[in-house]
């Protein structure tokens, strides 16, 4: 067996040793440190099962050790094979967790599957030692569950993919105009209406094709509870996502008195069947305040972590332009314009959120008009959301489109299925630098990190999630995980070797990836109109 030490994403330093091989066996023993026990039954679900080595408890000389060693940084690792053990230590149970990934990556692409496949494999690791930890406390990833549902298992399967590339924050899209995907016990028609439209627009919305097949579904909050706790094992953060005030025409189909009602029959609504942004938006009132209130009441109860994602991105005004509620709204609170309205309505949940212990983040939209302390922005219209909200005292989240955005095409050749959007090559992920240049070392700092985004609009199936996610999430989990080098750029060459591995491992995991050569015949989708856009190239 040819053993490998090519690593993605790649560690800090990776030393190795002496020659020969280290080999687990059926009498390796699995020792969890105190604080490790989880890392330890993770390790022995994913590993043992690729093995079929029992990897029992206990110590020995044949021996995986796992260890929390407070000296490290709180995610990092040192993973150090000797003659006959592997010991992992991190500064945190998550900092181990990640030693662990780097553990089946060094055994080889089989580690990843689901089931040994020559039971008299003997297996090997090189003789390394690997000190890591990564450049980001932010590495992310943000799936849109509410264009195309996706079912439970779909939604784990991607908290083990994006375990396997060191990523950690997950952001939950629940909600958009073409369905809304989570139950709310106190408001029952939020999914009975809001999770199914009667039809779906196949391609670009300009396309004249449609899929007349009803489409939907949501999780219950059981579901929820599952995702929540099969994610920490992972050591991965759910953000959750309810989009206010725009991006809301489901929640109006299924409560039209959400809806502008003085300006529109809302309750002729149903949930937008195409793409695009819907004119129909939450109206500025109080029983729309307290009705989210209480859809937010119930997701605190569901997920525990620190922030909240209100989206606050394109929200059309012409309905509160004509509103004659709106514009009361507006006089009362002596604003300016409706903009500002926007600005008061997404203040109202930052304090909302805030004294409840939580932190509300929303798309940059959410600066125009003023931002309340300690709000957190995620910077997708670019570079400049994030300068702006850096130098005014906020924290960021930098994902601009114009580099990850993983709903767009990866090649502007005709073969590639429905191409939307710019292209966006596997080096322009891999290129791309998450800490704008002009920022001071202060404001640098407060880049919590970096997330890439896949909007499903036109990924009706896993397997289409999988061709635009894949390879490129690849790259960017080396962006977010690994240190910049000096000087300031990567080795898009370096990583192209690494990745001939890695694309055994994701073969091996069973990802639908684009490959390096072009889609396969049956990833293609003639004849589906896209949106092709000859932007520039990336700048940074």
């Amino acid at each position: 067996m040819t053993m490998s030490t090519d690593l993605v994403p790649a560690p800090r330093e990776l030393r190795t040793g002496p020659a020969g091989p280290v080999r687990l066996g059926p009498g390796t023993r699995l020792a969890a440190g105190p604080g490790t026990e989880g890392v330890a039954r993770r390790l022995r679900e994913t590993l043992g099962a690729a093995t079929g080595l029992p990897l029992a408890d206990g110590d020995g000389p044949e021996r995986i050790e796992l260890a929390v060693d407070p000296g490290l940084p709180a995610e990092g690792y040192r993973l150090a094979t000797g003659e006959r053990h592997v010991r992992i230590g991190g500064g945190s149970p998550a900092g181990v967790f990640w030693g662990t990934q780097t553990l089946r990556q060094l055994l080889g692409p089989d580690a990843f599957r689901r089931a040994p496949v020559r039971p008299d494999r003997v297996w090997e690791l090189p003789r390394v030692t690997v000190e890591d930890a990564p450049r980001f406390r932010w590495r992310g990833l943000m799936l849109d569950v509410a264009r195309h549902f996706l079912p439970k298992d779909g939604v784990l399967r991607y908290l083990d993919l994006m375990a396997a590339h060191k990523l950690n924050v997950f952001h939950f899209h629940l909600t958009d105009d073409q369905g809304w995907r989570i139950e709310i016990e106190r408001y029952p028609e939020l999914t009975a209406t809001g999770a199914w439209r009667p039809r779906t627009k196949w391609g670009h919305r300009a396309s004249p094709l449609w899929d007349d097949k009803p489409h939907g579904g949501f999780y219950t909050q059981d579901d929820i509870r599952e995702i929540v706790a099969y994610a920490a094992e992972r050591h991965i953060t759910v953000v959750p996502e309810i989009d206010v005030p725009g991006h809301s025409q489901a929640a109006i189909a299924a409560y039209p008195e959400l809806g502008n009602t003085d300006v529109v029959d809302t309750s002729a609504l149903g949930v937008w069947d195409t793409w695009g942004i819907s004119p129909n938006v939450l109206a500025p009132t109080e029983h729309t305040l307290r009705f989210y209130e209480g859809v937010f009441e119930e997701l605190l109860a569901l997920f525990p972590g620190e922030f909240i994602h209100v989206g606050g991105d394109e929200c059309p005004k012409d309905q509160w332009r004509r509103s004659a509620v709106a514009k009361a709204r507006t006089e009362d609170l002596k604003l300016p314009n409706e903009d500002a309205l926007q600005s008061w309505f997404i203040g109202h949940f930052a304090s909302w959120l805030a004294a409840r212990g939580r932190r509300l983040i929303g798309w940059d939209e959410i600066l125009e008009g003023g931002l309340a302390p300690g709000a957190a922005v995620s910077s997708w219209r670019g570079y400049q959301g994030g300068v702006a909200a850096a130098r005014a005292g906020h924290d960021v989240v930098m994902c601009p489109e114009q580099y990850v955005y993983l709903d767009h095409r990866q090649d502007g050749g005709a073969d590639e299925p429905v191409p939307i959007g710019y292209v966006r090559t596997l080096e322009d992920v891999y290129r791309f630098e998450p800490v704008p240049a002009e920022l001071t070392e202060e404001e640098a700092g407060r880049v919590l990190g970096t997330q890439a985004n896949v909007w499903t609009e036109v990924m009706e199936s896993p397997a289409r999630v999988d061709y635009q996610t894949f390879p490129r999430l690849a790259a960017f989990a080396e962006v977010a995980w690994s240190p910049l080098p000096a000087p300031a750029r990567r080795d898009f060459a370096a990583f192209e070797r690494r990745m001939t591995g890695h694309y055994r491992r994701l073969d091996a995991l069973g990802v639908s990836y684009r490959p390096p050569a072009g889609p396969r015949p049956w990833q293609r989708r003639p004849g589906v109109l896209g949106r092709p856009l000859d932007g520039p190239p990336p700048n940074r």
